[in-house]
């Protein structure tokens, strides 16, 4: 007998908390032993040890397992495998040390996507369609592990959706955040070379100063966001390095910028990419000087299906959740690579206020979700599994 979809989840969530206290003993493992983008072999191998299933590997470090029905639709679920160069400050006895972290969360979402992995198996065939445990490489560097995966082996198993839960701590405890339409931005790199004429510092006017030309470009690509995008789209940008120059006396041949572009809209990306190449070249030529810009484009934003938002939205209330206001940003995620693939959605687990948790921003060096974060993560991948079963295959 089909299972209907509050009995279908109920299974899920019972299965998931008899999973937990094995779950969170596997989070403290991996958060005690994090690993680079695409250099995740111990933790790739720690999350296949637990799984129920053989997995297989793509995208180099990366894992697959197929939970369920051999046959008919696929839902594809995915958590992150790599962690940051950044090192620990929690003081927590299982905190990491060699200066990795998973500072932005991943050791959770790794193990509640082992915890649900588990409980699915135990409905087996009983489940409406397949689910694909996703455990990407490379979600915080690039080459981006979702856009291999998208280009790989994703695109030969053709799931039907591809959803993902990630933690916030700007959100409350007890909430989540699954918003229809562009949730996350785009974000493109670009560098900006300033090509001028070294001379001596007394001397300026013998030489063509980089330097100053750089340094005025980069206030005027700020100045320009704000007179070429739309001030109701969200659109930023950022320059984070400048480098020039090796002393104070000499006006150097050559000067550098770092930063990045990022917005919701596909018009405003691209015009984001023409500004800084327009400003680049105007201001630096305007100072007798050359820039060359060159541009690494990334991740496209993030858009949320709506069917499937909606339907998450709704099944929250049964497992204790509430949705949170709506709530976007102009943070990034290879996730929406897998768009591309098929619908896709993200939900962001609430972080702020549960108990022992100190707020701190994702990437932060003292950053650590709490245990029962794990809990939270997993029942929203569950309600995200079900919801995208129900919206986009119609089994459920």
């Amino acid at each position: 007998m089909r299972r209907s979809t509050e009995e279908l989840l109920g299974e899920l969530l019972r299965g998931v908390e008899r999973e937990l206290p094995r779950a969170v003993a596997l989070r403290h493992r991996l958060h005690a032993d994090p690993e680079l983008a695409h250099a995740e072999v111990r933790t790739a191998a720690a999350v296949a040890q637990e799984l129920p299933v053989p997995s297989v590997e793509a995208a180099g470090t990366g894992r697959l397992a197929r939970i369920g029905p051999a046959d008919g639709a696929v839902v594809a679920v995915r958590a992150e495998l790599d962690g940051l160069p950044v090192s620990e400050r929690t003081g927590v006895a299982f905190a990491a040390g060699g200066g990795v972290m998973h500072a932005c969360g991943h050791d959770v979402h790794m193990a509640a996507l082992v915890a649900l992995a588990r409980a699915a198996h135990q409905l087996g065939e009983a489940l409406p369609a397949a689910l694909l445990a996703v455990f990407q490489p490379s979600e915080e560097a690039y080459p981006s592990g979702a856009e291999q995966l998208a280009g790989g082996e994703l695109a030969e198993i053709r799931p039907a959706a591809i959803v993902a839960a990630h933690v916030h701590p700007e959100l409350p405890w007890g909430t989540v955040a699954v918003d229809p339409g562009a949730v996350n931005a785009s974000c493109d790199l670009f560098e900006i070379a300033v090509e001028g004429a070294s001379s001596h510092g007394a001397y300026p006017h013998r030489g063509r100063d980089p330097i100053l030309a750089l340094a005025q470009t980069v206030v005027a690509l700020h100045a320009q966001v704000g007179r070429t995008i739309d001030p109701l789209h969200p659109a930023v940008l950022t320059v984070g390095v400048l480098e020039g120059g090796g002393a104070e006396n000499v006006i150097p041949e050559r000067a550098r910028a770092l930063g990045a572009v990022r917005a919701h809209r596909p018009a405003d990306r691209l015009a984001l990419r023409r500004l800084v190449e327009e400003v680049a070249t105007g201001v630096a030529a305007a100072h007798g000087c050359r820039a060359i810009v060159q541009l690494v484009p990334g991740e496209p934003a993030l858009e949320n299906d709506p069917q499937i938002s909606a339907r998450a939205r709704e099944l929250l209330a049964g497992v204790d959740l509430e949705p949170a206001v709506e709530w976007r940003s102009c943070g990034s995620d290879d996730f929406a690579f897998f768009a591309a693939l098929a619908p896709v959605a993200m939900a962001f687990v609430g972080l702020d206020g549960a108990e022992g948790f100190a707020g701190r921003p994702l990437h932060h060096p003292e950053l650590l979700p709490p245990d029962a974060a794990v809990a939270a993560v997993a029942r929203v991948q569950a309600v995200l599994y079900v919801a995208a079963a129900l919206s986009r295959t119609g089994t459920a």
